[in-house]
């Protein structure tokens, strides 16, 4: 009787890796982020060397007028007639409607200009002065407080985002922080509207986005007290309050100590505001006019509050 044939099974095929397009790489993080940063800032100073809005044209030149004529105001005047109208402060022509903090940045970007450009900032003859060595140095004032405030608010939300992974794989972790670094700091609406435009919504949206990096990893005092500076860089701001103070005051009653935490968060909200608002304290008349300046219905702050929004829907 023949033997039956002795059937050969072969070897299973070993497991196939999970197919990798070219920039699902993994790489370094450190050498990529920094990649990404100087992309972005590549991208911010191609954008700056195009014409900026109200580029020669007259009476008011547009955006970039008015932000070095603060420069102008916050040089010259003490903070006591910087909103208020006077014979060397016309609050029709570009009045300052930001906040103080707004203020200080103009003060000293102010300081920094005079020190090689004096005509480009002096007091009421400089009113529509454009010169190429003044657009340089307004265009570098841009670059450097984004590189200096949003550049960094960036790398430590993607960091505190990323660690805390929430509905997030390994994988997405590894590889999805590069991505969500570019779209950050490669947005359309805030590269195009500061470096294009001309404005500086880099330092507000990246108080404000540091302070969503501070909730994010738990240091919530440090995120109250960043977005109270958001508050008083630009009144844009507070489109995102009502999501703070909900957040934070439920984290602060969820506390064995609810009382105690809330007072906490109020001292540090306070504290910052009474540090920003200093200088105008001494009366409530200054005070007054501040926020009537900064908080009106007009035509200025309604501009301030669409360029805001273009702006905010980035983040």
């Amino acid at each position: 009787m023949a033997k039956p044939r002795k059937t050969r099974t072969s070897a299973p095929d070993p497991p196939v890796a999970a197919v990798r397009l070219p920039w699902h790489t993994p790489a370094p993080a450190v050498p990529t982020a920094v990649l990404i940063s100087l992309a972005a800032l590549l991208i911010r100073v191609l954008v700056s060397v195009g014409p900026y809005s109200g580029q020669g044209a007259a009476p008011k030149f547009g955006d970039y007028e008015a932000q070095r004529h603060w420069m102008e105001l916050t040089l010259h005047l003490t903070p006591a007639d910087w909103y208020r109208n006077t014979s060397d402060n016309d609050l029709a022509y570009w009045g300052l409607d930001y906040p103080p903090l707004s203020a200080y940045q103009s003060l000293l970007h102010g300081r920094i200009i005079n020190t090689s450009l004096p005509e480009a900032v002096a007091l009421r003859s400089s009113r529509g002065y454009e010169s190429m060595e003044s657009k340089l140095l307004m265009r570098w004032t841009v670059l450097s407080s984004d590189l200096l405030v949003f550049f960094p608010s960036a790398l430590w939300f993607v960091w505190a985002y990323m660690k805390l992974g929430v509905g997030i794989s390994g994988e997405e972790r590894r590889e999805g922080w590069m991505w969500l670094l570019a779209l950050v700091l490669i947005s359309p609406c805030l590269v195009l509207i500061d470096h294009g435009h001309f404005q500086y919504n880099c330092i507000s949206l990246g108080l404000t986005l540091g302070a969503i990096a501070g909730v994010l990893s738990k240091n919530e005092l440090v995120g109250a007290s960043l977005f109270t500076l958001a508050i008083n860089h630009k009144q844009m701001s507070l489109y995102f309050a009502p999501a703070f103070f909900s957040h934070l005051l439920g984290k602060c009653l969820k506390q064995k100590y609810p009382i105690v935490e809330v007072t906490k968060l109020a001292f540090v909200v306070l504290g910052t505001f009474a540090l920003v608002w200093w200088p105008f304290l001494h009366s409530y008349e200054a005070v007054q006019q501040t926020c009537e300046t900064c908080f009106s219905v007009g035509t200025e702050l309604m501009k301030s509050v669409i360029s805001g929004s273009l702006s905010i829907s980035s983040i």
